[in-house]
């Protein structure tokens, strides 16, 4: 996909380091895609929602982000290929089999591929940038490891995976706590752990804190990483005027106990961040992040267009510029 010139400013970080899951989080990746050149741009995507479906291995999250940058993405859904077709779920169905995942016949080659290229012996970051190279992606998009971590949901319903919980059970059950299985034996992807270290600004896309962040920071070393960074950290709240923009992030925070707010937000990110970008809606809210030891940043933050999605991450880059962290690297 075509990048404009950079138009940040001298100052701005030469690289960036994003961190993204769902929907929301696709929307900035692409603003900062088309504004940032593929050298100072790595985008690292959450796996916790990965699941096997008719013996493929499904990524959701890698497959959102490769389909919205790569121009595939359906603007409808938000999710899956435009103009899809149904016809191999709709044989399987009438084969029998438990088919209440929505996959596509575009969708089904992707995962048909994946599977394919795993099970001849290589990473899932291997496959992702053959699969993402394919489709004429050029910024890097990374999983955040090669090992499994799957995010996992006790409810009031019983024990559900991310995919049972939101698709099938459609974010009905109250969530009483989540575990991120397999966790403690997962390492950074060697992207990840390379973007970590070189980055000179960290962004966390408005994606769901506890499915699409939290599985990242669940990876041994990764908080401290963030937390010790000594560049700009910036996020960029999934919460306006007290719920999610798409999906249940406000309604598990509240099942969690935390306030369904921006200042909920600051909580969730303190000492991971130093700007939350917060919606002209929750203004009001500015002292009380202030108060949390995080700095706000009031500016439209709804994503409708691409236009909006450039402009949110032209302002998330003029913040980092402005933050006056030490940003150049030779």
């Amino acid at each position: 996909m075509p990048t404009e010139p950079n138009q940040t400013g001298e100052g701005a970080p030469r690289k960036v380091l994003a961190l993204a899951g769902g929907v929301g989080g696709a929307k900035l990746a692409l603003g900062l895609a088309r504004i940032l050149p593929p050298e100072r741009l790595t985008i690292v995507v959450n796996t916790g929602d990965d699941e096997e479906f008719h013996g493929l291995h499904v990524s959701p999250d890698l497959d959102t982000m490769t389909y919205t940058l790569s121009g595939w993405y359906n603007q409808e859904t938000g999710w899956g290929v435009a103009g899809d077709s149904f016809e191999t779920l709709a044989v399987l169905k009438r084969l029998g089999a438990d088919a209440w995942f929505n996959l596509g016949d575009r969708d089904f080659a992707m995962h048909i591929r994946r599977t394919e290229l795993l099970r001849r012996g290589m990473t899932l970051s291997e496959v992702t940038a053959e699969l993402t190279g394919r489709l004429g992606i050029e910024h890097p998009i990374v999983p955040m490891s090669d090992q499994p971590v799957r995010t996992v949901l006790e409810t009031d319903a019983g024990t559900l995976s991310m995919q049972e919980y939101f698709v099938k059970h459609r974010a009905v059950p109250a969530v009483r706590w989540i575990r991120y299985a397999g966790a403690e034996n997962a390492q950074p992807s060697p992207g990840f752990a390379g973007a970590l270290e070189s980055a000179d600004a960290i962004v966390f896309c408005p994606s769901n804190p506890h499915l699409s962040v939290a599985p990242i920071l669940a990876i041994p070393g990764v908080r401290d990483a963030i937390s010790g960074h000594t560049g700009c950290r910036i996020a960029v709240s999934p919460i306006v005027g007290g719920d999610a923009v798409r999906g249940p992030a406000g309604k598990i925070m509240g099942e969690l106990g935390a306030e369904v707010s921006a200042v909920g937000v600051a909580r969730e990110y303190r000492g991971l961040c130093n700007v939350l970008v917060v919606d002209t809606q929750d203004a009001a809210l500015a002292d009380a992040i202030a108060a949390e030891g995080i700095a706000p940043a009031v500016t439209g933050t709804i994503m409708q267009t691409d236009d909006d999605k450039i402009a949110l991450a032209r302002e998330v880059m003029g913040l980092a510029e402005r933050a006056g962290f030490p940003l150049s690297r030779e």
